[in-house]
């Protein structure tokens, strides 16, 4: 197996990438600082020899020495005296002979200035050479000017040497200390960039950049496989997170573009108490939202970080499918409870059968085994001869044993028919309804003699009718035309959904309901829905 190479991490690439750029930096500014003084050094060397060459060319002992008429020796000593003073490697002044009235070695004074560089200078023009080993002193900067008498008549040159180790030892300096500030700075430049690795740790959470990648495709695939909605917003309530179910629940009943983007983009944050909870930080769990026609069960949670509020995210499923999903599993419990029961009812049935055989009653065995046949044939052999579904089938004959239990009679009418559909949504749909009539029409014969319950089906063009009828107490007009508001029920507080959430259902399919009743007389519910007939 291949070992997986385990990336750099965040520190060690900052820092080699930083440390790299801070090196290049500091290696191209030495190098352009160090040619720079370098020229800089030797310049100024030069200016300042040049400026006391010019100097003793406009001294008047120097004038009057070459002119012979000042006191023996004093070209000598003023030459002596400014070379010590400016720390220069010798100063030599001659006359239009190259003859030497000056000269650090005193036994050279009056013998010719070696060096063919001295011709500009007798020439009456400024030069400066560098000459290796052409002078008695060896290898030195020379700089040459002319010296002129009062009538501006050149009499001789005055001729500064400086040694080239002394230019030499100027620019070491200069290099030592662009290498303590070129370490200076790379000190400073690891002290920053420690800062700021530190610094990026803490906005990443202590995170590997490969870490954060590898948890961001992690954290997309769970919310692209996930059931319910997700939907996170910042502080300036602009979404940052919207993942595929969100969509399709939002897109139920039109583009969801338009509701996000339209003139209805205002009233959705709201709904999903997104602008609430960005407010004041307080999460709330399990509330019902209305969006796009359809009933969302909505959890909303703040996002803090560092203890300041930076967003919000919604989380939501659809109630009316969780709804109908419950109704679904109530009717198979239902229908497994009632398998129970028929199976007791049986092992009964049957001991009293084993019992008459040992008695030897043979004319009452047959007339208590007819009867069975008839009952089991007028009860359950007619509702599965009627309705196709077995999954239907077994939710009303759950029901049938639930009203017996309660003393009410509920029957399907003989001109019933109820084939058999692959529609999974509408099986759903057709259990919540009559789950709901039915359940109702009980609590409404709770406690009355004679309490009867008739349902019918009739299917037609791909179309379902079913009625739910009861001898009950009724509706009152008054209220007959609040009972599919959500909330509004005549039994209590908690009620109040049930006919809602069928309606719903029923509206979202296709569908319709419509209730007659009779205040003490009768209830009766007429709904409709479109039936796809399985073939075959």
């Amino acid at each position: 197996m291949d070992r997986v190479k385990t990336p750099l991490k965040l520190s060690t690439s900052v820092m080699l990438m930083v440390s790299g750029v801070i090196l290049s930096v500091l290696v191209v500014v030495h190098i352009l600082l160090f040619s720079q003084l370098t020229r800089l050094a030797e310049n100024t060397v030069r200016e300042k020899a040049l400026a006391v060459a010019r100097t003793l060319a406009l001294t008047p002992e120097v004038a009057q020495g070459l002119l012979g008429q000042g006191p023996p020796g004093v070209i000598q000593r003023v030459a002596e005296a400014a070379r010590q003073r400016n720390d220069l490697f010798f100063v030599v002044i001659t006359d239009m002979n190259r003859i030497r009235f000056s000269h650090p070695n005193t036994s050279l004074l009056g013998k010719v200035f070696v060096g063919d560089d001295i011709q500009l200078a007798l020439q009456g023009r400024e030069s400066q050479t560098i000459d290796i080993d052409r002078g008695t002193l060896g290898r030195a900067l020379r700089i040459f000017t002319p010296v002129y008498d009062n009538a501006r008549h050149q009499i001789g040159v005055v001729a500064i040497g400086i040694s080239l180790n002394t230019v030499q030892t100027i620019v070491d300096n200069s290099h030592w200390k662009l290498l303590w500030t070129a370490l200076i700075g790379g000190i400073v430049g690891a002290i920053g960039t420690w800062l700021l690795v530190h610094a990026l740790k803490l906005i990443m959470l202590g995170f590997e950049p490969h870490e954060i990648a590898q948890l961001f495709e992690e954290r997309n695939a769970m919310l692209q496989s996930v059931k319910e909605g997700v939907i996170a917003i910042n502080a300036d309530m602009r979404i940052t997170l919207f993942n595929d179910e969100a969509k399709r629940l939002f897109k139920q009943h039109g583009p969801w573009q338009n509701l996000l983007l339209g003139a209805a983009s205002k009233y959705w944050p709201a709904r999903l108490y997104l602008q609430d909870v960005l407010r004041s930080g307080k999460p709330k769990r399990d509330r019902e939202s209305h969006i796009n026609g359809s009933i969302l069960l909505t959890n909303t949670v703040p996002v803090i970080v560092n203890e300041r509020i930076v967003g919000a995210i919604a989380t939501f499923r659809d109630k009316t499918e969780m709804s109908q999903l419950l109704e679904r599993l109530n009717g198979m419990s239902t229908y497994a409870d009632t398998l129970r029961l028929q199976s007791h009812e049986f092992m009964n049935k049957l001991h009293v059968i084993l019992g008459m055989l040992h008695l030897k009653s043979y004319q009452a065995l047959e007339t208590y085994i007819m009867k069975t046949a008839n009952d089991y044939q007028n009860e359950v052999g007619a509702l599965i001869h009627m309705v196709k579904s077995p999954v239907i089938a077994g939710f009303l004959l759950g029901k049938v044993n639930r009203a017996a239990e309660r003393d009410i009679r509920l029957s399907i009418t003989q001109d019933s028919e109820l084939p058999d559909t692959e529609d999974n949504e509408t099986i759903t749909s057709l259990i919540t309804v009559l789950g709901n009539l039915l359940e109702n029409a009980m609590d409404a014969l709770s406690g009355r003699a004679n309490g009867a319950i008739a349902v019918s089906f009739h299917t037609q063009d791909d179309s379902l009718q079913c009625i739910v009828r009861d001898n009950g107490a009724g509706i009152e007009p008054a209220v007959q035309n609040r009972i599919y508001q959500q909330d509004f029920s005549t039994k209590g507080a908690g009620r109040g959904i049930g006919l809602f959430l069928a309606k719903q259902g029923l509206v979202k399919l296709g569908g319709s309901m419509d209730c007659e009743s009779e205040p003490g007389i009768f209830t009766q519910f007429t709904f409709t829905l479109p039936y796809r007939i399985k073939m075959g």
